[in-house]
Order: structure tokens, then sequence, then C-alpha cells
């Protein structure tokens, strides 16, 4: 156990070199190294929230908002469908849960029923068919027939919007370039938000709570009976500019932002003003030229959460499957409609139900906090190994302090966020640093009094107390995984650094100081082991 061969050796120094490498940009500030030559390190530890400051949001969807949407889509299912299969009705409208209607030949019934069924076909089911989830549920009163949107329905709308919604603003923030951005699930209905170094939340804010459902509607050709109310199947839409008039335009959407495959901010090659160019995928490509050809001579209004940004006449066939949106757009007014379109829209509303503001000062306070802690920590382990084992603690000492190095680095290059937490992972590991050293010195003493030689003490020592090293970290890393996985917020930062600190001690505390207790029994060639 004390012989090494030459490649285990130059793999162990690497190793302990590499992170003492990654770890040096830290020690300077973000200027200084920018400076550096390409060829060394100049990735620094990211601070979290509670370090370094920053913005932090606590966004609600808003239920009424995806009832009030889902209810009107299915308004617009259930009208369609009686238009196709050409049944009679009258008084179709929508309230609250509810949309109902009246038949007006009552023998259509079943014919209705049976058309309008596959709306409340089940949108989840259990194991062999059980406990399935009727989204959708229709009852016939007379001639009424009620197509409601259920409870249990709801609640899974709700799910699946958090979820896609934690997926969206994690997309726009991405393409906003923020450094190291936490966007959680917080319990049925609420997300929370928190951007590290940001202090300024306006476009924050602007980004996040835009719900960005942009959709392509045709202008409606059917005239209201007083000019003013929208005729059946058209929807009147307000000018997102001031001053601008409303349109009428068709409820039902030609187009989404489902549809496109990319926007991008650009400038009118005639007027220089600021634009977003989009292009839509191949689906959208093709119904936009079908549009475009059939509707020559009609305004094709573009429609941004429910108000209109543009509705140009269409003067040719477009084929090419891209197009341009104008607007009285700024220049970070247009890069941040096309972040929104290519992040894609959310499902509902989010409304900011709590937002909060760290400042850079107390987590300098933090910092400085943590620091003294760990100085503490590694004084105090280091006398308590020098007192206890002697020269032999002093070889855990120096594998403990590769160990904080080693640490440092691999948080470091990863780009793990470090939070207070995280710290005080960190300092935990340094009390744990020197477990495994202290089992294998104490098995050296052991087997010293039963009588083995020197060399036989050393090398019984280490190999014996292997298993049982092993075991310990493995048990601690399971510990930190289900921390990982099962926590939230600042528990993920403590098993982060905490499972980063498992896998170097088990590299420091075993491979490093056997090699550092080789090299000296080499050289020193000890007649007792000096414990």
């Amino acid at each position: 156990m004390l012989y090494f061969q030459r490649w285990k050796i130059a793999l162990i120094l690497f190793v302990a070199l590499a992170g003492i490498v990654a770890t040096i940009p830290n020690f300077f500030s973000a200027e200084t190294v920018a400076s550096w030559p390409n060829f060394l390190p100049k990735r620094q530890i990211v601070l979290g929230l509670d370090l370094r400051g920053g913005a932090h949001l606590l966004l609600e969807v808003n239920r009424d908002s995806l009832v009030k949407d889902r209810v009107q889509t299915l308004e617009g299912d259930v009208r369609q469908t009686l238009r196709d299969e050409r049944i009679g009705y009258r008084g179709l409208d929508a309230r609250g849960q509810v949309v109902s209607f009246t038949l007006r030949d009552p023998a259509d019934a079943e014919k209705a029923l049976t058309a309008l069924q596959p709306l409340a076909a089940p949108v989840q089911s259990g194991l062999f068919g059980q406990g399935a989830l009727h989204e959708v549920e229709i009852a016939q009163d007379g001639n009424r027939i009620n197509v409601t949107l259920t409870d249990d329905g709801i609640e899974q709308r709700m799910r699946s919007a958090v979820t896609q919604s934690v997926q969206v603003l994690d997309r726009r923030l991405n393409a906003l370039g923020t450094t190291e951005p936490s966007i959680q699930a917080q319990g049925s209905d609420r997300i929370l938000v928190q951007v590290p170094g940001l202090q300024d939340t306006v476009q924050l804010k602007q980004i996040l709570g835009q719900t960005a459902r942009m959709t392509f509607h045709m202008e409606c050709t059917e005239q209201s009976t007083d000019g003013v109310t929208a005729p059946p199947g058209c929807e009147k839409i307000e000018s997102a500019t001031a001053g601008e008039p409303p349109i009428m335009v068709e409820s039902r959407a030609l187009l989404s932002g489902d549809d496109l495959a990319d926007a991008q901010p650009s400038f009118h090659q005639q007027t220089g003003q600021p634009i977003v160019t989009f292009r839509f995928n191949t689906r959208g490509a093709r119904i936009f030229a079908d549009v475009t050809q059939q509707n020559v001579g009609r305004r094709f209004a573009v429609v941004l959460d429910d108000k209109y940004i543009t509705a140009p006449v269409i003067r040719d066939a477009i084929l090419g499957g891209s197009g341009l949106i104008e607007g009285n757009f700024t220049v970070e007014s247009a890069q941040n409609l096309a972040v929104l379109l290519r992040a894609g829209a959310l499902p509902a509303d989010l409304t900011i139900v709590e937002e909060r503001t760290v400042g850079p000062s107390l987590g300098q306070d933090s910092i400085r906090a943590g620091e003294i802690a760990a100085v503490v920590a590694l004084v105090a382990v280091v006398v308590f190994m020098v007192v206890c084992y002697g020269i032999l603690g002093f070889f855990a000492d120096i594998a403990m302090v590769v160990n904080t190095f080693l640490m440092f680095g691999i948080i470091t290059a990863t780009g793990a966020t470090l939070t207070l937490p995280g710290i005080a992972g960190i300092v935990l590991t340094m009390g744990m640093a020197v477990d495994a050293n202290v089992l294998i010195y104490e098995r050296m003493r052991e087997e010293n009094r039963l009588g083995r030689s020197t060399i036989a003490s050393f090398e019984t020592g280490f190999s014996r107390a292997f298993a049982t090293i092993i075991d310990s970290h493995l048990t601690a890393l399971i510990a930190a995984i289900a921390l990982f996985a099962l926590g939230s917020g600042p528990i993920r930062g403590f098993a982060v650094a905490f499972a980063i600190g498992i896998i170097s001690t088990l590299f420091t505390a075993y491979l490093m100081t056997r090699l550092i207790v080789a090299t000296w029994v080499r050289y020193a060639r000890p007649k007792t082991v000096p414990l």
C-alpha cells in the first residue's frame, strides 16, 4: 500500500495542482483576471443571491386568467364542432367554468353529444386506465347542453402551467445573459426567481411578467348589426400604440407564437427604425403562404397579449415563411420582444406577489463571516491533529489544505453557485476531512501495540481502514444527494458544497495522505510509528 507507480504519483499531483490553479482567479478582481492571457484560467466562483446580492421575485400563476383562457378556447372548440357537424344552436355563451348552448332541434341532441365527446376525452389516466382525469364534462339539460371545465382539470392545468412557466422563464433569463438565475416552483401555483448580481428589476419584471402570447388573425369581413359590437366569431382588438383605432379581427387565430422558429431585433432598411424580424417553422410557413395567397387585399393583424402591434394589408403572397413586425419600438423594446418570442409564451398571466432586492453589502458581511469561520475551523483542526498525532497529523493537515483548494477549484470549474449554506458545507467538510486520517492512524496504533513492525503497521493501517472510509463517505454522499433531490434553495446550496467536499475529501484524506506518508517513510526510514 505504500508503493506508488509513477503514473499514480503524477495523477495525484496533477489533480491537486489543477485544484490549486483553478482556485487562483478567485484571489484577484474580475478586471485583473480579464487581462490575463487566454491560456490561464479566468473562471471565478459564482456567488449566490445571499452573497452577491441581486433580485428576488415571487410570482403567482393567475388562476382566473388561466380558467378564462381555457374556457374561451373551449367555447371556440364547441362553436367550430357544431358548425362542422351542421348542428343548429342558439344562445352559445360562457359563464364561469361552463360553456352552454340551446339546440334549435331537440332531435339533434344525440348527434351533438357524440360530436362533442372528443372534448371530454381523459387527459390523464392511472395504471391500467384507472383513475382517469377528465378536464371537461358534458351534460344535457333538456334542449340545453352544458360543457363544463372540471375542478380537477383546472388543478391539472395549473400544475402544468407552473412547470411550463418555469421552462419559459428560464429560457428568457438565459437569453438576457443573466448570471446563474435560479427558477423554482413553490407549491402548486407560485414560482421563485432569484437573479444574483441584478439590482435593477425594472427590465426583469417586464420580461418575466409579460405573457407574450402572440397570435396572427385575419381582419373580420362580417359586419355587426349595430356597427359597434363584434359579430359572431369576431372580436374587437385594441391597438398597442396610443391613438390608433381598434380593429375587428376573427376570433380564431390562424397562427400562434408556437409556429415561430426564430425572432431577432433589426432595423428597417428604408426608415432605419427598430423592428423585429420573425421566421416561421415548416408548418407555420406553409400556413402563412396559404393565408397570404388567399387573402390579398385584407389586413393581417399581429396580436400580442390581446393588443395588436401591427395590422398591415397583404399586398402579395409571402412564400418565404418570414416577415417583420413594425411598431413604435425602441432598440431595447425590440430586443425584449424578440427575446419573449424566442422563449415562447407563458401559459397564463403571472402576478408578482413579492419583490425583494438584496444589497451586496449584506453579501459581503456573509462572506466575511464565512471566511472567519473557515479560518477558525482550519486552525482548530490543524492544532488538534498535530497535538494528537504529531508529524503524521501534520501530513493530514497538508492534505486538508489541498482538499480546501480542491473543493473551491471544483466549485469554480463546474460553475456551481456558492451560497451561504454552501460555505457552511465547506466549513463542515474541513472538520470531516481528517476523519479518514483519524481512522487510519488509530488503526496504525492498534497494529503497533500488537507488535507488528513499523512498515507493517503503516501498511495495515491504510489497507484495513479503506473499507470503513469508503462506507462512511458513501453514506454521507447518499445523504447529500437526497438533500439536493428533495430540498430547494439554500438546502440545495448546502448539498452541492457538501457533496463536492465528500468527493474531494476521499481523494486527499486517503490518496494524498498515503502518498505523503509513503514518501516520508522512504526517505526518513522511521524505526517506530510516531503516534
